[in-house]
């Protein structure tokens, strides 16, 4: 499996902005795909998951209530609307797949779970 991370780009403090992450290979549909990011002389951190099946999602609360994440079946991709976007958004986002997710759990939080990354693209919020 292999995924490409797009969208990224330069935004205004309070603007938004989406980035997508595209899935190949044949396990989407077993595919819980997570968004984390990395700022610059920060530890990665998590963002948001959503569950293989669509019907769970997981966000860390520093992006609750701004950041959206869905996925679209037929393109196999993944997006995440950012809004309301902050200074302290700015980092490389990347995505990555855990292809162990059972049905009656929620996406987890720990990158370690998570076997398949992308390369980062990168989210600069100007203030």
């Amino acid at each position: 499996v292999q995924l490409q991370a797009s969208g990224g780009g330069l935004v205004q403090a309070g603007g938004s902005l989406r980035v997508s992450c595209t899935v190949s290979g044949r396990t989407w549909s077993r595919a819980t795909v997570g968004w984390f990011r990395q700022a610059p002389g920060k530890e990665r951190e998590f963002v948001a998951a959503i569950h293989w099946s669509g019907s769970k999602t997981t966000y860390a609360d520093s992006v609750k209530g701004r950041f959206t994440i869905s996925r679209d079946n037929a393109k196999k991709t993944v997006y995440l609307q950012m809004n309301s976007l902050k200074s302290e958004d700015t980092a490389d986002y990347y995505c990555a797949v855990d292809g162990n997710q059972i049905l009656s759990s929620s996406p987890r939080f720990d990158a370690s779970a998570y076997e398949t990354w992308g390369q980062g693209t990168q989210v600069t919020v100007s203030s």
